[in-house]
């Protein structure tokens, strides 16, 4: 397994894609971070103030609205690039046991999640720190919840890199899963999410599990507590992993 991980991550490196999707993780995270401060004084501010616990939490929870995605898309191509490159039939002469080349694209990429995840965390602090502590907030990165938000941004980072590879084995047609992923992410979860009548089960999205896992407290949408979050969103990531991985297994190499 060790030498097919460190085929996939060969593979990875091999082009610059990975890093321009790091870049725009963390550009994505600035904004964020940025709008979310700078409008944290507002009196329609959909967040807690920053000198409590759960606005500190929602703050550094941005670091996942910034990156998840992302990771899910760069999961996905690398196992649509397969077919969209017709590498697929080589890789699987290679190793003719699919599940194993699943596997290791699934914990390559699981790994990847977790770097773009401490990356953007690290763009959170750097933008946070020095700009509250002008407005006469300190923050302690060792309390108020920060460190449990952290691990729920990597872990949930890693788990939509699940997400993505499942997804891609599913759909395979590269343009038609990234155009999926962004449209899902960007577009229509959010949508429906901000439709009052449907509030009742939205909130079990991956989108809101997500966030659950984060700690974020908003003013304008209620979420599941961490843990459920967590649970939930950890079920969508193996649901999605163990699904397409069946369905490569499964289905003729073209």
């Amino acid at each position: 397994m060790r030498r097919l991980v460190a085929g996939e991550i060969h593979k990875l490196i091999t082009t610059r894609l990975w890093l321009w999707l790091l870049l725009s993780s963390m550009a994505l995270t600035a904004l964020y971070a940025s709008l979310l401060v700078a409008f944290a004084d507002a009196p329609d501010t959909w967040t807690p103030s920053l000198d409590t616990p759960a606005g500190q939490q929602s703050l550094f929870a941005v670091a996942s609205g910034g990156s998840s995605t992302l990771t899910a898309v760069l999961a996905a191509i690398g196992i649509t690039g397969e077919y969209r490159h017709r590498t697929a039939t080589a890789t699987f002469l290679t190793t003719p046991h699919r599940g194993r080349i699943i596997a290791a694209k699934l914990i390559t990429y699981g790994l990847v999640g977790i770097l773009y995840a401490t990356a953007c965390l690290a763009i959170v602090t750097v933008i946070a720190l020095p700009w509250l502590a002008a407005k006469g907030i300190d923050i302690d990165l060792t309390a108020n919840g920060i460190p449990a938000t952290a691990l729920g941004v990597l872990t949930g980072d890693a788990i939509f890199a699940l997400i993505g590879v499942g997804v891609g084995a599913l759909i395979r047609d590269q343009v038609a899963t990234v155009v999926a992923l962004l449209v899902y992410r960007f577009v229509a979860e959010p949508v429906v999410t901000n439709i009052p009548a449907l509030k009742g089960w939205t909130l079990y999205l991956p989108g809101p599990a997500s966030q659950a896992l984060t700690n974020v407290t908003l003013t304008t949408q209620h979420f599941l507590h961490t843990w459920q979050g967590g649970l939930l969103l950890t079920g969508y990531g193996l649901a999605f992993a163990l699904t397409g991985s069946l369905f490569s297994m499964r289905r003729d190499i073209n």
